[in-house]
C-alpha cells in the first residue's frame, strides 16, 4: 500500500468516466459540453481490439451525430443494403433494399470516439488501471496510486463492470446473462459486396451472424448462456455451415441481451451501456443505447451538478432511461415468439411468407420504427402462431364456445 504521508495529492473532476468504449464516450463528450472538468479512464490504450460484431445501425448513426456534431466519418464504415435470412439451414428469405446498415471495425471507431472526447477538452486517463473504486466519495485510485475524485461518477466498463461489482457485489446475474463466440476471418474475393446474413438459431435463444466488411468478415454466435451448454460446438457448426474453417480459434464474451439493471447506480454513481445491461435482447444491438445511455447519463450528472446535488444525479437518470427499458421490456415479451421451441417453429414460417416481417425488423434496427410497431405485426399473427404450435404439438385447440 502506498504510505500515506506521501500518497498523491488528489485530482478532483466534476465527472470521471470510466470505459472510454461507445457509451464512455458518449458520456464524456456530453459532460465536456456541458463545461464539466472530466477525466476519461480506461485500462486500455486506444486503438485496442474489442469483441463486438461491429453493426453501426441507423439509431446508431443518430445518435452518433447528435452526440458529437459530425456524420458518421465515411472511412470508418462499410454500408450495406441487402440481407439474407436463414433459420436451421434453411433460408428464411432476402431483402434487396434495406435502411443503410453501417459496418465497422471498432479498433478504429472507439479510437476514433476517444480522440473526438480528448479534442473536447477531457483528460486523458486512457492506459491506467483501478486498483480501487469508492462508490460513497464518489473516487477511484489508480494502479500507480494517484487518488481521483469527482462529484459524479459514471461506470461504462462494459458488461463486467468493476462499478457495478462495487455498487451491488456483481457485475451481473448470471443466470440470465448472454454470451456471444466470435472471429474475425479472413476476406474473400467481393467480400465487400456481399449482403449481410443473420441466422435464427444458429444459438439456442439467439442468433448468428456473418457481416462482410471490405478487409474481413465479422462472424459469431449469441445467444442466453444458460440454455446453451455448447457455444463452442454451436460455433464450429456455423463456421462449417459458413464454409469457414471450424478449427480457427474463437474469442468469446458475456452479452447483457436485455437483462438491464432496473436501478442502474446508487446516488452519484451512474452506469451506462453494458454496464447497465443495455443491450437489445432481440437483435443483440448495443451500440446504440450505449450512446445514447451515456448521452443521458452525462445529461443528468449536469443538471443534478447545476443544482449542487449530485446525489439526485440517478434520479435524473432514471427518468430519462424510461423508453429504453420500455424497449426492452416489449422486445423480451417478443423474444418468447421469436425463441421459445414451442413458437419459433411457427414463427419462421411466418417470417419466411411474410416480406413485412422483414422489412419491419430491419427498419426496427434502423431505428424508424419501435417495438410497439414490431409487437403489433407480430401479435396479428398470433392467433395461427399459437394454432400451429398446439397442433406440432399434438394438442388441438379447444373448441369456440357460444357464449
Amino acid at each position: 500500500m502506498t504510505d500515506p504521508a506521501r500518497a498523491p495529492a488528489p485530482d478532483t473532476f466534476d465527472v470521471i468516466v470510466l470505459g472510454a468504449g461507445p457509451a464512455g464516450a458518449a458520456a464524456a463528450m456530453t459532460a465536456c459540453r456541458q463545461g464539466l472538468t472530466v477525466a476519461l479512464v480506461d485500462k486500455a490504450c486506444f486503438p485496442r481490439a474489442k469483441l463486438c460484431g461491429g453493426g453501426v445501425t441507423g439509431r446508431s448513426a443518430r445518435y452518433f451525430e447528435e452526440i458529437f456534431g459530425t456524420p458518421l466519418p465515411p472511412e470508418l464504415i462499410d454500408t450495406k443494403t441487402a440481407v439474407e435470412f436463414h433459420a436451421e439451414d434453411r433460408p428464411l428469405g432476402a431483402l434487396p433494399q434495406i435502411p443503410p446498415m453501417h459496418l465497422t471495425m471498432r479498433w478504429h471507431f472507439d479510437a476514433d470516439l476517444v480522440a473526438r472526447v480528448l479534442a473536447a477538452g477531457a483528460t486523458d486517463l486512457t492506459g491506467c488501471r483501478v486498483a480501487e473504486i469508492d462508490t460513497t466519495t464518489p473516487a477511484l485510485t489508480l494502479s500507480d496510486g494517484r487518488r481521483l475524485t469527482a462529484r459524479v461518477l459514471i461506470g461504462a466498463d462494459g458488461v463486467n463492470s468493476p462499478v457495478a461489482r462495487a455498487l451491488f457485489g456483481r457485475a451481473y446475474d448470471p443466470a440470465r446473462i448472454g454470451f456471444g463466440l466470435e472471429v474475425e476471418a479472413p476476406a474473400p474475393p467481393g467480400n465487400a459486396d456481399r449482403p449481410l446474413r443473420i441466422d435464427f438459431g444458429a444459438a439456442q435463444w439467439g442468433y448468428g451472424w456473418d457481416f462482410p466488411k471490405s478487409g474481413s468478415s465479422t462472424i459469431g454466435i449469441g445467444g442466453v448462456l444458460s440454455r446453451n451448454g455448447d457455444m463452442k460446438g454451436a460455433m464450429a457448426a456455423y463456421l462449417d455451415l459458413l464454409g469457414q474453417d471450424p478449427t480457427q480459434p474463437v474469442k468469446g464474451h458475456h452479452l447483457p441481451f436485455g437483462d438491464f439493471r432496473r436501478r442502474p447506480g446508487r446516488g452519484a454513481v451512474l452506469l451506462a451501456g453494458d454496464a447497465a445491461g443495455l443491450v437489445d435482447p432481440i437483435t443483440g444491438e448495443g451500440i446504440a443505447y450505449a450512446l445514447k445511455s451515456g448521452q443521458l447519463a452525462a445529461q443528468a450528472a449536469a443538471r443534478a451538478l447545476a443544482e449542487d446535488a449530485p446525489a439526485t444525479a440517478l434520479r435524473r437518470y432514471r427518468a430519462t432511461l424510461r423508453p429504453i427499458h420500455r424497449a426492452i421490456r416489449q422486445a423480451r415479451a417478443i423474444r418468447l415468439l421469436l425463441f421459445a421451441p414451442l413458437f419459433r417453429p411457427a414463427f419462421l414460417a411466418a417470417f419466411r411468407r411474410s416480406g413485412h416481417l422483414r422489412h419491419l425488423y430491419m427498419r426496427l434496427l434502423a431505428g424508424e420504427i419501435e417495438y410497439p410497431d414490431l409487437a403489433r405485426a407480430t401479435l396479428r399473427r398470433l392467433p395461427a402462431f399459437l394454432t400451429g404450435a398446439l397442433q406440432r404439438g399434438g394438442t388441438k385447440p379447444p373448441p369456440a364456445r357460444d357464449a
